[in-house]
Protein backbone atom coordinates (compact mmCIF):
# COMPACT_ATOMS: atom_id res chain seq x y z
CA UNK A 1 0.00 0.00 0.00
CA UNK A 2 2.89 2.36 0.74
CA UNK A 3 4.37 1.63 -2.68
CA UNK A 4 1.05 2.42 -4.40
CA UNK A 5 0.69 5.67 -2.45
CA UNK A 6 4.21 6.77 -3.45
CA UNK A 7 3.62 5.76 -7.07
CA UNK A 8 0.39 7.80 -7.18
CA UNK A 9 1.83 10.85 -5.42
CA UNK A 10 5.22 11.37 -7.08
CA UNK A 11 4.82 13.01 -10.50
CA UNK A 12 7.03 12.02 -13.41
CA UNK A 13 6.73 15.56 -14.80
CA UNK A 14 9.07 16.85 -12.11
CA UNK A 15 11.82 14.37 -12.97
CA UNK A 16 14.84 15.55 -15.03
CA UNK A 17 14.04 13.29 -18.00
CA UNK A 18 10.27 13.52 -17.68
CA UNK A 19 9.98 9.87 -16.66
CA UNK A 20 12.47 8.47 -14.13
CA UNK A 21 11.66 9.41 -10.54
CA UNK A 22 13.75 9.10 -7.39
CA UNK A 23 11.54 7.75 -4.61
CA UNK A 24 12.75 7.20 -1.05
CA UNK A 25 10.16 5.17 0.80
CA UNK A 26 10.15 4.51 4.55
CA UNK A 27 7.67 1.93 5.79
CA UNK A 28 6.80 1.28 9.45
CA UNK A 29 6.40 -2.46 10.10
CA UNK A 30 6.08 -4.78 13.07
CA UNK A 31 9.27 -6.73 12.22
CA UNK A 32 11.78 -4.25 10.76
CA UNK A 33 14.82 -6.49 11.27
CA UNK A 34 13.40 -9.16 8.98
CA UNK A 35 12.02 -6.78 6.36
CA UNK A 36 15.31 -4.91 6.09
CA UNK A 37 16.87 -8.20 4.97
CA UNK A 38 14.46 -7.99 2.02
CA UNK A 39 14.96 -4.29 1.26
CA UNK A 40 17.59 -4.83 -1.45
CA UNK A 41 15.49 -7.47 -3.22
CA UNK A 42 12.29 -5.42 -3.05
CA UNK A 43 14.12 -2.30 -4.20
CA UNK A 44 15.42 -4.22 -7.22
CA UNK A 45 11.90 -5.52 -7.96
CA UNK A 46 10.36 -2.04 -7.83
CA UNK A 47 13.10 -0.49 -9.96
CA UNK A 48 12.48 -3.17 -12.57
CA UNK A 49 8.69 -2.79 -12.34
CA UNK A 50 8.32 0.97 -12.68
CA UNK A 51 11.60 2.18 -14.20
CA UNK A 52 12.22 4.48 -11.23
CA UNK A 53 15.06 4.74 -8.74
CA UNK A 54 13.55 3.40 -5.52
CA UNK A 55 15.17 3.27 -2.10
CA UNK A 56 13.25 1.37 0.59
CA UNK A 57 13.90 1.09 4.29
CA UNK A 58 11.84 -0.38 7.07
CA UNK A 59 11.48 1.00 10.59
CA UNK A 60 9.64 -0.19 13.69
CA UNK A 61 6.33 1.09 14.92
CA UNK A 62 4.07 -0.63 12.43
CA UNK A 63 0.98 -2.23 13.87
CA UNK A 64 0.39 -5.96 13.79
CA UNK A 65 -3.21 -7.12 13.25
CA UNK A 66 -4.97 -8.40 16.34
CA UNK A 67 -5.88 -12.09 16.28
CA UNK A 68 -9.49 -12.55 15.23
CA UNK A 69 -11.86 -14.92 16.94
CA UNK A 70 -14.38 -17.02 15.10
CA UNK A 71 -12.43 -17.02 11.83
CA UNK A 72 -13.76 -19.34 9.16
CA UNK A 73 -11.02 -20.33 6.67
CA UNK A 74 -12.18 -20.66 3.09
CA UNK A 75 -12.53 -24.04 1.40
CA UNK A 76 -11.30 -23.00 -2.07
CA UNK A 77 -8.26 -24.82 -3.50
CA UNK A 78 -6.25 -21.85 -4.74
CA UNK A 79 -6.37 -18.15 -5.66
CA UNK A 80 -6.69 -16.72 -9.18
CA UNK A 81 -6.40 -13.04 -9.98
CA UNK A 82 -9.33 -11.70 -12.04
CA UNK A 83 -8.69 -8.21 -13.37
CA UNK A 84 -11.46 -7.97 -15.95
CA UNK A 85 -8.96 -8.37 -18.78
CA UNK A 86 -9.03 -11.04 -21.46
CA UNK A 87 -6.08 -13.01 -20.08
CA UNK A 88 -7.43 -13.22 -16.53
CA UNK A 89 -10.83 -14.24 -17.90
CA UNK A 90 -9.22 -17.14 -19.78
CA UNK A 91 -7.13 -17.97 -16.72
CA UNK A 92 -10.17 -18.22 -14.45
CA UNK A 93 -12.07 -20.36 -16.96
CA UNK A 94 -9.08 -22.68 -17.31
CA UNK A 95 -8.72 -23.04 -13.53
CA UNK A 96 -12.28 -24.33 -13.28
CA UNK A 97 -11.67 -26.47 -16.36
CA UNK A 98 -8.81 -28.13 -14.48
CA UNK A 99 -11.25 -29.16 -11.76
CA UNK A 100 -10.06 -26.58 -9.22
CA UNK A 101 -12.21 -24.39 -6.99
CA UNK A 102 -10.65 -20.90 -7.08
CA UNK A 103 -11.03 -17.95 -4.79
CA UNK A 104 -11.15 -15.14 -7.37
CA UNK A 105 -9.45 -11.86 -6.41
CA UNK A 106 -9.98 -8.57 -8.23
CA UNK A 107 -8.41 -5.16 -7.90
CA UNK A 108 -11.30 -2.83 -8.53
CA UNK A 109 -10.98 -0.28 -11.33
CA UNK A 110 -13.52 2.13 -12.68
CA UNK A 111 -15.14 0.62 -15.74
CA UNK A 112 -14.23 -2.98 -14.83
CA UNK A 113 -15.94 -3.63 -11.50
CA UNK A 114 -19.28 -4.88 -12.85
CA UNK A 115 -17.61 -7.04 -15.51
CA UNK A 116 -15.42 -8.62 -12.81
CA UNK A 117 -18.60 -9.59 -10.96
CA UNK A 118 -20.17 -10.95 -14.15
CA UNK A 119 -17.10 -13.05 -14.94
CA UNK A 120 -16.82 -14.44 -11.40
CA UNK A 121 -20.50 -15.40 -11.14
CA UNK A 122 -20.44 -16.99 -14.61
CA UNK A 123 -17.22 -18.96 -14.16
CA UNK A 124 -17.28 -20.06 -10.52
CA UNK A 125 -20.69 -19.24 -9.00
CA UNK A 126 -19.98 -21.30 -5.88
CA UNK A 127 -16.66 -19.65 -5.10
CA UNK A 128 -15.86 -16.49 -3.20
CA UNK A 129 -15.10 -13.38 -5.27
CA UNK A 130 -13.01 -10.85 -3.36
CA UNK A 131 -12.92 -7.31 -4.80
CA UNK A 132 -10.47 -4.90 -3.17
CA UNK A 133 -9.15 -1.42 -3.90
CA UNK A 134 -6.12 0.41 -2.57
CA UNK A 135 -7.99 3.76 -2.48
CA UNK A 136 -4.74 5.72 -2.59
CA UNK A 137 -5.65 9.36 -3.25
CA UNK A 138 -2.85 11.96 -3.15
CA UNK A 139 -3.76 15.52 -2.09
CA UNK A 140 -2.83 16.77 -5.58
CA UNK A 141 -3.09 15.47 -9.13
CA UNK A 142 -2.39 11.75 -9.38
CA UNK A 143 0.55 10.37 -11.38
CA UNK A 144 -1.44 8.43 -13.96
CA UNK A 145 1.25 6.02 -15.14
CA UNK A 146 0.94 3.98 -11.91
CA UNK A 147 3.46 1.33 -12.99
CA UNK A 148 3.90 0.02 -9.44
CA UNK A 149 0.23 -0.49 -8.51
CA UNK A 150 0.42 -4.14 -9.53
CA UNK A 151 2.31 -4.97 -6.34
CA UNK A 152 -0.92 -4.26 -4.44
CA UNK A 153 -2.77 -6.74 -6.69
CA UNK A 154 -0.21 -9.41 -5.78
CA UNK A 155 -0.56 -8.40 -2.15
CA UNK A 156 -4.33 -8.88 -2.30
CA UNK A 157 -3.73 -12.33 -3.78
CA UNK A 158 -1.30 -13.31 -1.01
CA UNK A 159 -3.75 -12.03 1.61
CA UNK A 160 -6.53 -14.15 0.09
CA UNK A 161 -4.26 -17.22 -0.05
CA UNK A 162 -3.59 -16.91 3.67
CA UNK A 163 -7.35 -17.14 4.30
CA UNK A 164 -7.69 -20.63 2.82
CA UNK A 165 -7.98 -23.76 4.93
CA UNK A 166 -5.16 -25.26 2.85
CA UNK A 167 -2.86 -22.52 4.08
CA UNK A 168 -4.01 -22.98 7.67
CA UNK A 169 -3.21 -26.69 7.32
CA UNK A 170 0.37 -25.87 6.33
CA UNK A 171 0.04 -26.58 2.60
CA UNK A 172 1.39 -24.49 -0.24
CA UNK A 173 -1.28 -22.38 -1.98
CA UNK A 174 -1.11 -21.48 -5.67
CA UNK A 175 -1.60 -17.83 -6.62
CA UNK A 176 -2.31 -17.87 -10.34
CA UNK A 177 -1.47 -14.70 -12.28
CA UNK A 178 -2.73 -15.18 -15.86
CA UNK A 179 -0.94 -13.08 -18.48
CA UNK A 180 0.20 -13.84 -22.01
CA UNK A 181 3.94 -14.16 -22.46
CA UNK A 182 4.28 -11.52 -25.16
CA UNK A 183 2.97 -8.76 -22.89
CA UNK A 184 4.85 -10.21 -19.91
CA UNK A 185 8.17 -9.92 -21.73
CA UNK A 186 7.45 -6.33 -22.76
CA UNK A 187 10.29 -6.17 -25.28
CA UNK A 188 10.83 -2.51 -26.32
CA UNK A 189 9.26 -2.10 -29.76
CA UNK A 190 11.71 0.61 -30.81
CA UNK A 191 15.03 1.89 -29.38
CA UNK A 192 13.18 4.94 -28.04
CA UNK A 193 10.65 2.93 -26.02
CA UNK A 194 12.07 1.69 -22.72
CA UNK A 195 10.48 -1.41 -21.26
CA UNK A 196 8.77 0.41 -18.40
CA UNK A 197 6.63 2.38 -20.86
CA UNK A 198 4.44 -0.71 -20.80
CA UNK A 199 3.61 -3.12 -18.02
CA UNK A 200 6.19 -5.37 -16.36
CA UNK A 201 3.61 -6.66 -13.91
CA UNK A 202 4.06 -10.32 -14.78
CA UNK A 203 7.61 -10.38 -16.11
CA UNK A 204 9.20 -13.63 -14.86
CA UNK A 205 12.13 -11.75 -13.28
CA UNK A 206 9.83 -9.48 -11.26
CA UNK A 207 7.65 -12.38 -10.14
CA UNK A 208 10.74 -14.36 -9.14
CA UNK A 209 11.96 -11.56 -6.87
CA UNK A 210 8.55 -11.29 -5.19
CA UNK A 211 8.42 -15.08 -4.84
CA UNK A 212 11.81 -15.11 -3.12
CA UNK A 213 10.61 -12.49 -0.63
CA UNK A 214 7.46 -14.52 0.07
CA UNK A 215 9.55 -17.65 0.62
CA UNK A 216 11.90 -15.90 3.03
CA UNK A 217 8.90 -14.54 4.94
CA UNK A 218 7.52 -18.06 5.35
CA UNK A 219 4.37 -17.26 3.37
CA UNK A 220 3.35 -20.53 1.72
CA UNK A 221 2.19 -19.02 -1.55
CA UNK A 222 3.44 -20.02 -5.01
CA UNK A 223 3.01 -17.48 -7.79
CA UNK A 224 2.26 -19.17 -11.11
CA UNK A 225 1.70 -17.81 -14.61
CA UNK A 226 1.06 -20.86 -16.82
CA UNK A 227 0.82 -18.69 -19.94
CA UNK A 228 4.30 -17.19 -19.88
CA UNK A 229 5.16 -19.02 -23.13
CA UNK A 230 1.86 -18.33 -24.92
CA UNK A 231 0.55 -15.39 -26.94
CA UNK A 232 -2.90 -13.94 -26.34
CA UNK A 233 -4.12 -15.62 -29.51
CA UNK A 234 -2.79 -18.97 -28.31
CA UNK A 235 -4.55 -18.45 -24.98
CA UNK A 236 -7.85 -17.88 -26.78
CA UNK A 237 -7.44 -20.98 -28.93
CA UNK A 238 -6.43 -23.15 -25.97
CA UNK A 239 -9.17 -22.14 -23.51
CA UNK A 240 -10.80 -25.14 -21.82
CA UNK A 241 -14.38 -23.85 -22.26
CA UNK A 242 -14.68 -22.16 -25.68
CA UNK A 243 -18.45 -21.68 -25.35
CA UNK A 244 -18.22 -19.80 -22.03
CA UNK A 245 -15.25 -17.80 -23.33
CA UNK A 246 -17.20 -16.76 -26.45
CA UNK A 247 -20.09 -15.64 -24.23
CA UNK A 248 -17.95 -13.41 -22.00
CA UNK A 249 -14.81 -12.38 -23.88
CA UNK A 250 -16.24 -9.35 -25.69
CA UNK A 251 -16.81 -7.64 -22.33
CA UNK A 252 -13.20 -8.08 -21.22
CA UNK A 253 -10.94 -5.03 -21.11
CA UNK A 254 -7.49 -4.70 -22.67
CA UNK A 255 -7.08 -1.00 -23.46
CA UNK A 256 -4.29 1.02 -21.88
CA UNK A 257 -6.35 4.21 -22.25
CA UNK A 258 -9.75 2.83 -21.33
CA UNK A 259 -10.79 5.58 -18.92
CA UNK A 260 -9.41 8.34 -21.14
CA UNK A 261 -11.56 7.25 -24.08
CA UNK A 262 -14.81 7.20 -22.12
CA UNK A 263 -14.49 3.50 -21.12
CA UNK A 264 -14.28 2.41 -24.72
CA UNK A 265 -11.34 0.53 -26.23
CA UNK A 266 -9.20 3.00 -28.15
CA UNK A 267 -8.14 0.35 -30.66
CA UNK A 268 -4.70 1.86 -31.26
CA UNK A 269 -2.63 1.47 -28.06
CA UNK A 270 -0.27 -1.52 -27.91
CA UNK A 271 -2.58 -3.63 -25.67
CA UNK A 272 -5.51 -2.94 -28.03
CA UNK A 273 -3.44 -3.97 -31.04
CA UNK A 274 -2.40 -7.17 -29.24
CA UNK A 275 -6.07 -7.83 -28.45
CA UNK A 276 -7.14 -7.26 -32.05
CA UNK A 277 -4.35 -9.49 -33.33
CA UNK A 278 -5.41 -12.20 -30.89
CA UNK A 279 -8.99 -12.18 -32.15
CA UNK A 280 -7.63 -12.53 -35.68
CA UNK A 281 -5.42 -15.46 -34.65
CA UNK A 282 -8.40 -17.05 -32.87
CA UNK A 283 -10.46 -16.88 -36.04
CA UNK A 284 -13.55 -15.45 -34.33
CA UNK A 285 -15.06 -12.06 -35.27
CA UNK A 286 -13.92 -9.26 -32.99
CA UNK A 287 -17.14 -7.97 -31.46
CA UNK A 288 -15.54 -6.17 -28.52
CA UNK A 289 -18.24 -4.46 -26.46
CA UNK A 290 -18.56 -0.85 -27.59
CA UNK A 291 -16.17 -1.34 -30.51
CA UNK A 292 -12.95 0.64 -30.97
CA UNK A 293 -12.80 4.42 -30.94
CA UNK A 294 -10.06 4.33 -33.58
CA UNK A 295 -10.92 1.26 -35.62
CA UNK A 296 -9.57 1.73 -39.18
CA UNK A 297 -5.87 2.02 -38.34
CA UNK A 298 -4.97 1.96 -42.02
CA UNK A 299 -5.98 5.62 -42.29
CA UNK A 300 -2.71 7.50 -42.78
CA UNK A 301 -3.18 10.29 -40.25
CA UNK A 302 -2.00 11.12 -36.71
CA UNK A 303 -5.06 9.56 -35.12
CA UNK A 304 -4.64 6.20 -36.86
CA UNK A 305 -1.63 4.85 -38.81
CA UNK A 306 0.68 7.63 -37.64
CA UNK A 307 -0.28 7.35 -33.98
CA UNK A 308 2.84 6.63 -31.90
CA UNK A 309 1.82 3.16 -30.67
CA UNK A 310 0.75 2.08 -34.16
CA UNK A 311 4.03 3.36 -35.64
CA UNK A 312 6.02 1.60 -32.90
CA UNK A 313 4.36 -1.73 -33.61
CA UNK A 314 4.88 -1.23 -37.36
CA UNK A 315 8.57 -0.49 -36.79
CA UNK A 316 8.93 -3.64 -34.63
CA UNK A 317 7.26 -5.76 -37.32
CA UNK A 318 9.56 -4.34 -39.98
CA UNK A 319 12.65 -4.73 -37.77
CA UNK A 320 11.95 -8.44 -37.33
CA UNK A 321 11.16 -8.91 -41.03
CA UNK A 322 14.32 -7.22 -42.27
CA UNK A 323 16.87 -7.91 -39.53
CA UNK A 324 15.52 -10.81 -37.49
CA UNK A 325 14.26 -11.21 -33.94
CA UNK A 326 17.62 -10.46 -32.28
CA UNK A 327 17.55 -6.93 -33.67
CA UNK A 328 14.29 -6.33 -31.78
CA UNK A 329 15.17 -8.13 -28.55
CA UNK A 330 18.64 -6.65 -28.14
CA UNK A 331 19.73 -7.01 -24.52
CA UNK A 332 16.25 -7.27 -23.02
CA UNK A 333 16.45 -11.07 -22.74
CA UNK A 334 19.27 -12.92 -21.01
CA UNK A 335 19.88 -15.94 -18.82
CA UNK A 336 20.24 -13.87 -15.67
CA UNK A 337 16.68 -12.60 -16.05
CA UNK A 338 15.03 -15.66 -17.57
CA UNK A 339 17.17 -18.76 -17.23
CA UNK A 340 16.68 -20.44 -20.62
CA UNK A 341 15.51 -17.57 -22.89
CA UNK A 342 14.52 -19.89 -25.77
CA UNK A 343 10.78 -20.27 -24.98
CA UNK A 344 10.50 -16.55 -24.24
CA UNK A 345 12.13 -15.66 -27.55
CA UNK A 346 9.59 -17.88 -29.30
CA UNK A 347 6.60 -16.22 -27.66
CA UNK A 348 7.88 -12.81 -28.76
CA UNK A 349 8.34 -14.14 -32.29
CA UNK A 350 4.78 -15.48 -32.27
CA UNK A 351 3.40 -12.28 -30.76
CA UNK A 352 5.01 -10.16 -33.46
CA UNK A 353 3.52 -12.53 -36.06
CA UNK A 354 0.02 -11.93 -34.65
CA UNK A 355 0.58 -8.17 -34.82
CA UNK A 356 1.97 -8.44 -38.36
CA UNK A 357 -1.16 -10.30 -39.49
CA UNK A 358 -3.31 -7.55 -37.95
CA UNK A 359 -1.36 -4.76 -39.67
CA UNK A 360 -1.56 -6.59 -42.97
CA UNK A 361 -5.32 -7.01 -42.64
CA UNK A 362 -5.83 -3.33 -41.71
CA UNK A 363 -3.41 -2.26 -44.48
CA UNK A 364 -1.33 -0.12 -42.17
CA UNK A 365 1.41 1.55 -44.25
Amino acid sequence: MAVVAADEAVSRERSPDGWTRQIELTVAVAAPDFWNTQATRLTQALRFLSGDIWEIRFIGGGGAPSPRTGASPRAEDMVCLLSGGMDSLIGAIDVVGEGLNPLLVSQMAKGDTQDQKLFASSIAPGSRHLQLNHHARPPHASERSQRARSIAFLGFGVLAASCLQRHADGALVELRVPENGFISQNVPLTPLRTGSLSTRTTHPFFLRLIQEALDDAGLRVRINNPYEHKTKGEMLRGCTDPALLAKLVDRSTSCGRYSRTGFQHCGRCVPCQVRRGAYLAWGRPDTTHGGYKYGPLGQDDVRHARFDDVRSVAIAIETVRLRGLDALIGGSMNRQLLGNPGPYRQVVQNGIAELAALHAKLRIP
